[in-house]
């Protein structure tokens, strides 16, 4: 086991997939307008939060113009923005944004990261480039010694969690994407299904505050 400043700076420093380091130098020169003068960070993104956590929170990956742009995930993007009001809510979070890495934040036991620590081209990621940063994901998972429940947003992470688990552990049982559906993983944690809070699931109504808030307490109430 390594420490997690160690960690994130060997996540930071990072260079395993050509891709996903020459896409996010891409996306530093072809800045979104309303970013044009910011600088952006342009590299792997590693988790954050309590150490002490008890509850994980994953995504697939950073954001093109949020976590790449900032250097945190879920950070500085609208998913993000609405992650935070029902984080801060379920008193997860200290406040109701995350715009970017000296902003404040504090997380109440719980730890934020994703699978893939670089945004990938239309968000889909190679096989190798998910098996490269599958160590980072173990030692994420190992440090946090108190961690009792992973949350997933979204059905590609949920999917890749799990595909992680079944190369580090035996399992038979059959998972299934449902928003709140939990399961017992063989390492005794609980794994939370959730909608990912995309605008798109926010527009269209599958997901609003109420039920993010209330999958967060029932959370609370697992672990």
């Amino acid at each position: 086991m390594i420490s997690s400043k160690i960690l994130n700076n060997k996540i930071i420093k990072c260079k395993k997939c050509p891709r996903l380091i020459k896409f996010s130098k891409k996306i530093t020169q072809e800045k979104r307008r309303q970013n044009i003068n910011e600088n952006y960070w342009g590299k792997p993104v590693p988790g954050f939060g309590d150490l002490n956590a008890r509850i994980m929170i994953i995504g697939l990956a950073p954001a093109a113009h949020g976590g790449t742009r900032t250097g945190r995930a879920f950070t500085g993007d609208k998913s993000g923005d609405f992650l935070f009001k029902c984080l801060h809510t379920a008193k997860i979070s200290n406040q109701p944004f995350s715009n970017h890495i000296n902003d404040g934040l504090k997380l109440n036991s719980a730890y934020i990261t994703n699978i893939l620590k670089c945004v990938p081209p239309g968000d889909k990621p190679h096989n190798e480039e998910l098996i490269n940063c599958s160590s980072y994901f173990y030692n994420e998972i190992i440090n946090l010694k108190n961690l009792k429940a992973i949350v997933t947003l979204g059905k590609v992470a949920f999917d890749n969690c799990i595909r992680f688990y079944r190369k580090n552990f035996q399992i038979d049982k059959k998972f299934i994407f449902k928003h709140g559906q939990k399961y017992k993983l063989p390492d005794g944690k609980t794994l939370i299904a959730c909608y990912h809070p995309s605008p798109r699931n926010v527009n269209t109504k599958v997901v609003n505050i109420k039920m993010m808030k209330n999958l967060f307490i029932k959370v609370k109430r697992i672990i």
